[in-house]
């Protein structure tokens, strides 16, 4: 980056870009509750207080880069190849398996996620959480679109339903698939416990799998 204080809306957008990108690599480095702002600061080469010039503070900054990395997701979901003449069963079963390889890609969005509603929507201002609750809408209403080109026999509500019990198993199941040392060792010692190890891809796909099929087949009921 050639310019040392940004003045010009574009340098000020390309700053805001920077922090988001860094904060980005980190978490490939370490999980969401380890990233501070000091260490976030020091990585981008900022002081603390011009990091807060853009973000205005550790959460906000992460929301943002939720945003961006559900964004992504959205981008290469929408690459996949559109449903087929098949059965709807058939079409439910592969859209779970979309769903489930594609989130188990992301750990970042994943760790993300996870942290959401526990951590990152706290220290935020009204302002902040009103802007990040409209992209999370505007987000939805677009994977709902999505939803539809694959499984065209769900209206609106229920396609809607189907992506909230995705995401909210998801949420669920992520911290869980990756306990910490001690459960591992525990898991290794008492082979028996194995049954309480969480397969992240396999719990996200049967979940979406069989709300689809519950779906489909209240929609074949007679109203």
């Amino acid at each position: 980056m050639s310019f040392q204080r940004a003045r010009t809306d574009e340098q000020r957008g390309e700053r805001r870009r920077q922090i988001l990108a860094t904060a980005a690599a980190m978490l490939t480095e370490m999980p969401v509750a380890e990233l501070t702002l000091t260490a976030l600061s020091r990585r981008v080469c900022l002081a603390k207080a011009n990091v807060l010039r853009y973000f205005e503070s550790r959460e906000a900054v992460l929301l943002a880069l939720l945003e961006a990395e559900v964004a992504d997701w959205i981008t290469e979901l929408e690459a996949a190849p559109a449903a087929d003449g098949s059965a709807a069963g058939e079409r439910g079963d592969r859209f779970a398996e979309l769903l489930a390889t594609s989130l188990a890609r992301r750990p970042v969005l994943c760790d993300l996620m996870s942290a959401q509603s526990t951590v990152l929507e706290h220290n935020i201002s009204a302002e902040t959480a009103l802007r990040h609750k409209r992209a999370v809408h505007g987000y939805l209403e677009v994977l709902v679109r999505f939803t539809a080109g694959h499984l065209p026999e769900l209206g609106d509500e229920d396609a809607a339903a189907l992506m909230q019990s995705v995401m909210l198993v998801a949420v669920a199941a992520w911290p869980a698939s990756r306990p910490p040392r001690a459960v591992l060792d525990a898991y290794a010692t008492d082979p028996a416990l194995a049954v309480m190890c969480v397969d992240f891809a396999d719990v996200v796909r049967r979940t979406a799998a069989v709300t689809v099929s519950g779906l489909l087949a209240r929609e074949r009921q007679p109203r």
